[in-house]
């Protein structure tokens, strides 16, 4: 249990991290990103810390280019305006067919205010609404909405549109936007999630729908903290989550449920890892502050251990800087640079040199290390087998 004192020097911790540079609130896409590799200290540490990572990675001289295009972010609005454009139609029918709810039953409401019109780029955005809710009241409107639902009234919507779901990160508070919420399905909740990438023959871009999975799951466990605060049974917030995208290159919309139950004991286990900042305290240097000259930056980010994948590049800021720092680990950069799954089968080998030492046989195994050579050395002799004996 943190007494206040303890608190106290947790903050002041974060405070000595952070310096003068600035902060940043967590949304949903990057509470969704620290699920994508829970085993980074340093993404860990820097959100915990709240330091908005796209300063930090241009003061590194690696500027970040992961983000959405203004194109994508467009692309998206039109097509989610078409989703719910004449009181929510389309979706209505997607719904109908994917979660049995009756297309007529109930009304969308909006809780961002009215629902805005489609114009020649896409539905007007919450943040440029004029006269639009504030977040407290948008937080209100959410709960009464899922109050009376929850209570059977008949007059309830039968679809929340933009509802906002409070979550405390780290001891930040953020707060998250859903694309929709189905309130009336056989007494449950699901969170749906609008995508404008194409599911094509069945098949979607698995990074992309990783992405998406992982944030529905955010939601998800959003919710179900709403809904607990609110007296309500969190497990009435499904784990099936309603997937809408475009189908194969009609841009017609076609919904698919996900199950995200793994995705959301990721996000826990994440999110209680931030909660504890004491563990990712623990080894850090004392004084150490990322708020340094920028020639010092780059030696101040290093003393936080990273752990590089590919598809960081996909879901973190740092990632430039993280894989530039990978490739010059050991001999032949670290094994985390070929991916996950070699990472995984690899475990205990630090970088790429080492395991082509122990594939030839030039270097013996440590102990712990055995079954590792036993596969490089089987996978080196295929390879030499079937280039013919040539390499």
């Amino acid at each position: 249990m943190r007494t206040t004192g303890t608190t106290g020097a947790i903050a002041g911790r974060l405070e000595q991290l952070r310096g003068e540079l600035p902060t940043r609130n967590h949304n949903a896409r990057t509470v969704a990103a620290l699920a994508a590799n829970p085993g980074c200290a340093r993404r860990g540490v820097l959100d915990a810390a709240g330091i908005e990572k796209t300063v930090l990675a241009e003061r590194l001289g690696f500027p970040a280019r992961y983000g959405r295009s203004p194109f994508a972010i467009g692309r998206g609005n039109v097509f989610e305006a078409r989703v719910k454009a004449d009181d929510g139609r389309e979706l209505r029918r997607l719904l109908a067919e994917v979660l049995g709810a009756d297309p007529d039953d109930g009304a969308l409401l909006d809780v961002d205010g009215a629902m805005g019109s489609a114009g020649p780029t896409g539905p007007t955005t919450s943040t440029d609404r004029p006269g639009r809710p504030g977040r407290e009241e948008r937080v209100a409107r959410t709960r009464e909405a899922l109050l009376r639902a929850a209570s059977g009234d008949p007059d309830a919507c039968a679809i929340l549109d933009h509802p906002l779901l409070p979550l405390d990160v780290a001891g930040r508070r953020a707060y998250l936007e859903p694309d929709a919420m189905a309130c009336r399905v056989a007494g449950r909740l699901h969170v749906v999630e609008i995508k404008s990438f194409a599911i094509i023959d069945g098949s979607a871009d698995p990074g992309k729908l990783a992405s998406a999975t992982r944030q529905a799951a955010v939601y998800v466990h959003a919710l179900r903290g709403l809904a607990e605060e609110l007296g309500l049974d969190p497990e009435s917030v499904s784990t099936d989550i309603v997937l809408v995208c475009a189908q194969d290159f009609a841009n017609r919309p076609i919904a698919v449920v996900l199950d995200v139950r793994r995705e959301l004991a990721t996000t826990r286990r994440r999110l209680a890892r931030l909660s504890g900042v004491e563990e990712l305290f623990a080894e850090l240097p004392e004084g150490l502050t990322f708020d340094v000259a920028e020639e010092r930056v780059g030696a101040a980010v290093a003393r936080v251990p990273a752990a590089y994948l590919p598809d960081c590049l996909s879901a973190c800021e740092l990632a430039l800087f993280c894989r530039n720092e990978a490739r010059g680990c050991g001999t032949g950069g670290g094994v985390g640079t070929l991916g996950t799954s070699v990472r995984g089968a690899l475990g205990g080998i630090d970088d790429i040199g080492t395991a082509l030492a122990l594939a030839d046989g030039t270097r013996a195994p440590e102990p712990g290390q055995e079954d590792v050579a036993r596969l490089l050395r089987r996978a080196q002799a295929l390879r030499h087998e079937a280039l013919g004996g040539v390499g």
